[in-house]
């Protein structure tokens, strides 16, 4: 993958890694399969997660988020861009919503891997954005948002079993 993204000062990466217990099969079907129970496992983070078309987990679905960010109610509808089981990743593209006010293109790519050598997953949250001008800062806060919701939605899975 090229990491040839600084062409701008508009465009940005940004990328946060969990470590978790539960398997990574299980955490990827979360948000391919059953996205509308990120809510149940992280309520504080993500209120509702709703269908507007097409089926869980196919490209070209489009899901609505209802989560808080910052201590504000925000939303998100998104469009899944790419769904490979096989490496346990998933895309979506944000199209509107709260992000949109402040970015030109917002992609996020979650990717779930085994971890080397024991049990568990390391899940790996991608960000590809380009702000709509340089007053934009880059989206550092949703790191922490991002990797409490993994630890979250991580012990929601174990106690599942």
């Amino acid at each position: 993958m090229a990491k040839a993204m600084q062409e701008s000062s508009l465009l940005g990466q940004l990328e946060v890694e969990v470590e978790i217990k539960a398997p990574a099969a299980k955490f990827y079907h979360m948000y391919a399969g059953r996205p509308h129970q990120v809510a149940k496992a992280t309520p504080r983070n993500v209120q509702a997660c709703d269908l507007h078309d097409g089926e869980w987990g196919t490209v070209g679905s489009i899901i609505f988020w209802n989560y808080v960010h910052d201590g504000e109610a925000k939303v998100a509808k998104e469009r899944i861009e790419v769904v490979e089981p096989e490496k346990k990743l998933i895309k979506f593209r944000v199209l509107e919503g709260d992000l949109m006010k402040e970015f030109k293109s917002f992609v996020i790519t979650i990717q779930v891997t085994p971890k080397q050598g024991g049990s568990g997953s390391i899940v790996k949250w991608h960000f590809d954005y380009e702000k709509i001008d340089e007053k934009v800062s880059h989206p550092e806060t949703l790191l922490p948002f991002f990797a409490e919701m993994i630890k979250e939605i991580d012990e929601h899975l174990l106690s599942e079993e």
